[in-house]
């Protein structure tokens, strides 16, 4: 049976990707650009579980005035587009990664959501969601949105779609929180700041995922960096661990393993086994300056060498 998953960006965004020896300020820099890609947090997961076979309908908000590689892209790769159209442009993103590994980013902003925009949206998106298997919000929210209409607005969907993952950070993370989703994906320092604490154990990272399970929220994923990845549900504590990756981009890389969390669920493997995977697809995605999966042998390898081992 085919399994529909829809997949959220409130606030998409142009990637620029480039390499350089190292990063000095005030001086001229040469970079040598790896990839200009349409993303955003929710088109990166869609594109990983396209990939990976699943039925994909995209939405969100899209600027007017930049639209036309977006909409390529969904064509190109087969993506149901159900995004809204606003005045204004798409933002682009920066990141610049050097010769240790070091990343920095630099998020240009982009267009701002009317009170009328964001009433459309809500209201007609629920009126489909509740049709698919599963949704996937990723990433921040875009200028004009209410913190307090996307509370209400994903509480709704909870309601519609019991299966919500949910992947972001600052206000949006709190804001979204307050739903309730099926499965969280903060990295540690969003934790941290959910929290109001420092987490500097391991143990102190579970107890944090252990507060947010008891809100109801039954799947509690914590990104751990190279330390590789931590799941936290009623079943138990797991910890993957990858390889050392040469790391190109680290753009797509939370995102990849969103995918392979919704791939594993989707089709009934055990918490370990998606885990497995889905530390595997993000170890992967560093080495490659484009977000996606081309190679399922090279996903299998990948998987013999994560570690796993339960907490």
């Amino acid at each position: 049976m085919t399994r529909r998953v829809a997949t959220i960006t409130l606030n998409p965004a142009y990637d620029l990707i480039g390499l350089c020896p190292e990063i000095e300020v005030g001086e001229v820099n040469l970079v040598r650009t790896a990839s200009l890609n349409s993303g955003g947090k929710g088109i990166n997961v869609a594109k990983v579980l396209r990939d990976l076979g699943v039925d994909i309908t995209v939405s969100g908000f899209m600027g007017k005035e930049n639209q036309e590689e977006f909409q390529h892209f969904f064509s190109e790769n087969g993506m149901a587009n159900r995004f809204y159209i606003v005045p204004g442009r798409t933002r682009i993103n920066v990141k610049l990664t050097e010769k240790n590994s070091d990343s920095t980013d630099f998020n240009f902003s982009g267009f701002e959501i009317s009170k009328e925009d964001w009433n459309r949206f809500s209201s007609e998106s629920l009126s489909w969601l509740g049709h698919f298997d599963m949704v996937i919000v990723s990433g921040s929210l875009p200028k004009g949105v209410d913190l307090a209409d996307f509370t209400r607005w994903m509480t709704k969907l909870r309601q519609l779609c019991p299966c919500i993952i949910f992947d972001s950070s600052r206000e949006a993370l709190t804001a979204g929180l307050q739903a309730s989703p099926w499965l969280v994906k903060p990295n540690r320092h969003e934790l941290e700041m959910w929290a109001g604490r420092k987490l500097p154990e391991l143990k102190d990272v579970i107890a944090a995922a252990h507060e947010l399970r008891d809100k109801g929220i039954a799947h509690v994923v914590i990104s751990l960096g190279e330390e590789g990845a931590l799941w936290v549900n009623a079943s138990g504590s797991w910890l993957a661990k990858p390889p050392h990756c040469e790391v190109i981009s680290t753009v797509g890389a939370g995102d990849s393993m969103v995918a392979g969390l919704a791939y594993g669920l989707l089709n009934g493997e055990t918490s370990s086994h998606t885990l497995r995977m889905a530390t595997a697809i993000s170890a992967l995605s560093v080495s490659q300056p484009d977000v996606g999966l081309t190679n399922r042998n090279k996903l299998a390898e990948m998987m013999n060498k994560i570690t796993l081992q339960s907490i």
